[in-house]
C-alpha cells in the first residue's frame, strides 16, 4: 500500500507542476497542445515498443481484454439505458456520453499509471489495443452515419494503421514473440526516448487543467454527470465483478480494477470536435473525470492492494 501511495504521490506531483506551469504561461498557450503531440507521436509509441518487446506475452493478454471490453460494454450501455429514460439526446450525443463512460485514457494517465503505481507499463497494452481496434471504429461509424447519413469505410478501417502508439505496440509484439534481439545500440535511443513519455503526458495534463470550468452548460449537466460516474465508479465496479468471477485476485485484481477508473480519453472529445457534436459534454467529461480519477484510484488501492 505504502508504494501505491508513493506512485500516486509522484504523479500527482508532477501534475501538480505542470498546472503551475500552465498558471505562470510557461511555454505559451500552445505548451499542452506540444507537448501532447510529442508524447503521441513520439515518446509513448517509444515506450510502449520497449516495455512490449521485453514483456511476458501470457501475463500481458491473461485476462486484461475480457475484463476491460466486458466493463468498458457494460459502463456504456448503462449510461445508453438512463439516457434513453431520463435525459433523451440525439445519436450523437449519446454515443459521446456512452464513450464518456467506458473509454479509458490509457495512454496519457494509464502509462503513468501503470508505471508508478501498478510497476507493469505493458499492462495497459491490451486496453489500448481493444479500444483502438474495435470501440474507436465502431463509434465511429455510428457518428457518421448519424451526423452525415453516410460512412468512410476506408478512414474508419484505416483509422487504426494512423495511430503511432497502435503500431508501436504491434511492433514491440512482434519483436516478443519472434525472440528477435535488437542490438543495444539500436535499442537504448528507444528507452531514451520512451523514458520522457511519462513527465511529458503529466506535465501536459497539469497544464490543461490551468483555467478549467466544467458544468457552465447547464442544459448538459445530468448527461456530464452520469457519464463522468460510469467511468469513474460504474466501470472500475464492473471489471471488479467480472474479474473477481473469473477467479482473478491480489494484484492482477487491483490492476484491472485501477485500470478501469483512468479518466475518459482525450479521444473522445477529438471525436466531437471532428463532428461537431457534444463538444461541451465531451470536453466537460473528460476534465470531470480526470479531477476525479485521483481520488477514486486511491480508494481502491486501499480496497485492494
Amino acid at each position: 500500500m505504502t508504494g501505491v501511495l508513493i506512485g500516486f504521490g509522484i504523479i500527482a506531483f508532477v501534475i501538480v507542476v505542470g498546472y503551475v506551469a500552465g498558471r505562470l504561461r510557461v511555454g505559451g498557450p500552445s505548451a499542452p497542445f506540444v507537448l501532447n503531440r510529442v508524447a503521441f507521436f513520439v515518446a509513448n509509441p517509444a515506450l510502449l515498443f520497449t516495455v512490449l518487446a521485453k514483456a511476458d506475452l501470457h501475463e500481458v493478454f491473461s485476462w486484461s481484454v475480457v475484463v476491460a471490453g466486458a466493463a468498458a460494454i457494460g459502463s456504456a450501455a448503462v449510461f445508453v439505458i438512463l439516457s434513453r429514460i431520463f435525459f433523451p439526446r440525439p445519436v450523437a450525443e449519446t454515443t459521446l456520453g456512452a464513450l464518456g463512460a467506458g473509454y479509458v485514457n490509457a495512454n496519457n494517465i494509464g502509462l503513468p499509471v501503470a508505471v508508478y503505481v501498478l510497476g507493469n507499463a505493458s499492462l495497459v497494452a491490451p486496453l489500448l489495443l481493444i479500444q483502438l481496434i474495435v470501440f474507436a471504429p465502431v463509434a465511429l461509424v455510428i457518428l457518421d452515419v448519424s451526423t452525415h447519413g453516410t460512412m468512410s469505410v476506408k478512414s474508419i478501417l484505416t483509422q487504426p494503421l494512423r495511430n503511432p502508439m497502435i503500431l508501436a505496440s504491434v511492433a514491440g509484439l512482434v519483436v516478443d514473440a519472434t525472440g528477435w534481439h535488437i542490438p543495444d545500440p539500436v535499442f537504448q535511443p528507444f528507452v531514451l526516448l520512451g523514458g520522457a513519455a511519462v513527465p511529458t503526458v503529466l506535465l501536459a495534463f497539469g497544464m490543461s487543467l490551468s483555467g478549467a470550468r466544467p458544468l457552465r452548460a447547464r442544459t448538459e449537466r445530468a448527461t456530464i454527470l452520469v457519464s463522468s460516474a460510469g467511468k469513474v465508479v460504474f466501470m472500475p465496479l464492473l471489471a471488479w465483478i467480472v474479474a473477481s468471477s473469473l477467479g482473478v485476485h491480489g494484484h492482477d485484481l487491483f490492476a484491472y480494477v485501477a485500470l478501469a477508473a483512468l479518466p475518459t480519453a482525450q479521444n473522445v472529445f477529438n471525436f466531437a470536435s471532428r463532428y461537431e457534436r457534444g463538444e461541451v459534454l465531451a470536453r466537460d467529461t473528460v476534465l470531470l473525470t480526470s479531477v476525479a480519477a485521483i481520488p477514486a484510484l486511491i480508494i481502491i488501492a486501499w480496497l485492494l492492494a
